[in-house]
């Protein structure tokens, strides 16, 4: 099989597993069988017992890591169509975006030192808190490494959504708009479509928090570079 018919089925593996994986939540609605937690797990699985290099799997496969641009950009239009609660609640929605931001990228980096890890791994750590498209252009400035940020914004992700219920509930978290902060803050585009799960609000929120995340992010990298590395 050469290299192209090979990119060519990872493509098609990766698409039949992820809608299949959806119509099995939607049936069972059980949180290991989100397609954002069980399809990557059956495609690594795929790819090692396969012995499937990266470069081969990603040949066919890269334009779907583009199309998370256009998707994020998709979560402004219920925003825009929810601009009254925005309205009522930008102060706490903002200072919640700048403090979570700086406590991500903080205790990402410290934890990694404090860990001992090389330093290609702390500045990719560094935006591992917002979603892929602005992570990528986030690391750029700080010198992370691509394949690292794309790995650690979805172990994020997932983790973030993973947990964030039981969080939640530990915590005694019942405010929809607390709910859609958190995971938009802590697991952007995972937590973000755990959020419309929950409800209209929810979501709302949380694509604002993402993308503002994002942002913050992207305009703060050089000013992260400055005072961490």
């Amino acid at each position: 099989m050469s290299d192209f018919q090979l990119s060519v089925l990872c493509l098609l593996v990766t698409l039949g597993l992820y809608f299949a994986n959806k119509r099995l939540y939607r049936r069972f609605h059980k949180l290991p069988l989100m397609p954002l937690v069980l399809t990557p797990i059956l495609l690594v699985m795929i790819l090692v017992f396969g012995h499937i290099s990266y470069k081969s799997y990603l040949g066919e496969t890269h334009w779907l890591l583009w199309l998370l641009g256009p998707a994020t950009i998709a979560f402004a239009v219920p925003v825009y169509d929810n601009l009254a609660i925005i309205k009522r609640h930008w102060m706490s929605l903002t200072a919640g975006v700048i403090t979570a931001s700086v406590v991500a990228v903080t205790s990402s980096v410290w934890l990694a030192r404090w860990l001992m890890l090389p330093d290609e791994i702390q500045r990719s750590l560094a935006v591992r808190s917002v979603t892929t498209p602005f992570a990528l252009a986030a690391a750029k400035p700080l010198g992370g490494q691509p394949d690292l940020v794309a790995l650690f914004v979805v172990v994020t992700g997932v983790f973030g959504m993973t947990i964030g219920d039981v969080l939640f509930l530990r915590l005694s978290i019942r405010a929809g708009m607390a709910k859609g902060a958190g995971f938009g803050a802590a697991s952007h585009g995972a937590g973000t479509a755990r959020s419309y799960e929950l409800g209209p609000q929810e979501g709302v929120v949380a694509s604002l928090v993402m993308m503002l995340s994002g942002v913050v992010m992207v305009l703060a990298a050089p000013l992260v570079r400055w005072a961490l590395f």
